[in-house]
């Protein structure tokens, strides 16, 4: 049976290693979920209550608030592999203040800080995977970024789960430690990480371009047809970007095309986080609080396995991204969202009214329910979709912007969500549900289709004729051309991944 080509397994290698740093993230909001069911950190803390709760997780978005500000600038002028490498690095520096902490105020601090450098890696690290992907798998190796936040998720809620019994600080300080995990991974392996191709070209480098791209798409040949389109599309992209380039952040709304893309963005990252997904994972114990489940180790287990089936599901919704098109994918698991989280709420309503305890059952399994919605979209294309509709001149600035929004409404959620659940309990669930459809409504009416194009295509959607490149988009009297680069792009890959069918 023919198998893949070197050059295909080491990009897949590469991108294995880029994406674990969306580890940190999911490792975040699962021990933060962890430690609260923890008498020892508890105790340690004096058991905070709702507002102080409410900053200790939201003072990790608002290091990440602040860092996207300087974000972008260290991805497009250093490159992405040294905004990974100084990200990773300050992240380092906050795990040492949060896992030594003394004091409640110093493990405030090293969440700050962790926040702050996991807003420059986050910038730099899905950029580096999208540019570096063969198109044939772009949106499948781009979403595996956003889905090993469920693999942090997951190890964080074992490695708290496995210190639950441990008497002494230790219960918790040893789980703040392991945060640093994916950041020392990562700054073992980055020096063996080819830069981005489309940075180097901007940087005029474009025979190392040529070299990574022939290495890794062409399988070693420089020459090979998709490698000559891709430079071709690349070089004419960033020439074409440079003369319509501005000198600021205002470049991002200088267009009807960019205004566009800035409305997609902000609220890809907004609705990625305000879905009522926030109570799952920042407040999954008072969520099972209000159906009655307060065991400490029962709320870990359930904490656990919810982790590691939310991982599985997101790594599914990743590979069917290049199989299902992208508003159909975020529209059947938006509407997944709303009506199980309406069921949910109904559920607890029922609960907390008469104790039925069927209805408490019924809270876990809907939780499953809507956690599946979730995963299966969401958790791949809040990464794919902003990075995939932005031009190459404004995609780390926009790219930040849309991870600012997340940040803004994870700020939000973390401090208020602890608050409402404190001041009304389980009626605070209505204001998603009368959220979620306003989701779905801006799905069906205003995102556009990505699935198919390369990342230089792209911009035909939004920008229109003015911005094909090379003659690879078709436009009026270039039909022939299309065909021929098509042709081109198929036969190469064709040679690249042919593979047997596998058989049922």
């Amino acid at each position: 049976m023919p198998m893949p080509k070197t050059g295909i397994i080491m990009l897949w290698l590469l991108s294995g290693i880029a994406i674990i740093n969306s580890c940190v993230n999911g490792y975040d909001g699962s021990m933060m979920n962890g430690m609260q069911s923890l008498s020892q950190w508890q105790t340690y803390f004096n058991t905070p209550d709702g507002p102080t709760l409410g900053l200790l997780n939201a003072i990790f978005n608002a290091g990440g608030t602040v860092g996207v500000f300087f974000a972008p600038f260290v991805t497009d002028k250093l490159g992405r592999k040294w905004g990974i490498a100084i990200g990773s690095a300050i992240i380092l520096v906050g795990v040492v203040l949060q896992s030594a902490a003394q004091s409640i105020h110093q493990f405030i601090g090293g969440r700050f800080v962790i926040g702050y450098g996991l807003a420059l890696s986050g910038n730099a690290a899905p950029i580096l995977v999208a540019e570096l992907a063969h198109p044939d798998f772009r949106g499948t190796i781009t979403g595996l970024y956003n889905t090993q936040w469920a693999l942090g998720s997951i190890i964080a809620a074992w490695v708290t789960f496995g210190t639950f019994s441990i008497q002494g600080q230790a219960a918790w300080r040893i789980p703040s430690a392991v945060q640093a995990a994916p950041s020392v991974i990562l700054l073992i392996f980055l020096p063996f990480m080819p830069e981005s191709p489309r940075w180097l070209v901007d940087k005029n480098r474009s025979d190392k371009a040529r070299e990574i791209l022939g290495k890794l798409h062409g399988n070693g040949n420089l020459d090979d047809p998709l490698v000559n389109l891709e430079m071709e599309e690349i070089e004419e992209a960033i020439r074409f970007e440079r003369e319509h380039e501005k000198v600021s952040y205002l470049e991002l709304v200088a267009t009807p095309g960019n205004r566009y893309r800035m409305f997609l963005g902000i609220t890809v990252g907004l609705f990625s986080q305000w879905s009522g997904n926030g109570l799952i994972s920042y407040y999954l114990f008072k969520v099972l609080d209000n159906i009655g489940i307060t065991d400490s180790k029962t709320q870990l287990l359930i904490n656990g396995g919810l982790s590691i089936y939310s991982w599985i599901l997101a790594n599914t919704g990743a590979f069917i991204t290049d199989r299902m098109n992208r508003r159909p994918q975020f529209l059947s698991s938006t509407i997944g969202m709303m009506c199980s989280f309406a069921a949910l709420t109904a559920a607890t309503g029922v609960y907390n009214t008469n104790g039925n305890s069927a209805a408490g059952i019924a809270v876990i399994v809907l939780i499953f329910v809507y956690s599946a919605a979730y995963s299966l979209a969401w958790t791949a294309l809040t990464c794919l979709y902003p990075t995939e509709i932005m031009p190459y001149h404004i995609r780390a600035k926009g790219l930040a912007v849309s991870s600012l929004a997340v940040n803004l409404a994870l700020f939000f959620n973390s401090y208020v969500n602890p608050i409402g659940l404190d001041n009304i309990g389980w009626k605070y669930y209505f204001v998603y549900v009368a959220w979620l459809p306003v989701e779905v409504l801006t799905i069906f009416f205003f995102y556009k289709e990505t699935k198919g194009r390369t990342l230089e295509e792209l911009a035909v959607i939004f920008d229109g004729e003015a911005a094909a490149v090379a003659g690879n988009i078709e436009v009026p009297g270039h039909a022939d051309e299309e065909k021929a680069s098509t042709e081109q792009i198929e036969k190469s890959s064709s040679e690249q991944f042919e593979v047997s069918p596998i058989k049922a």
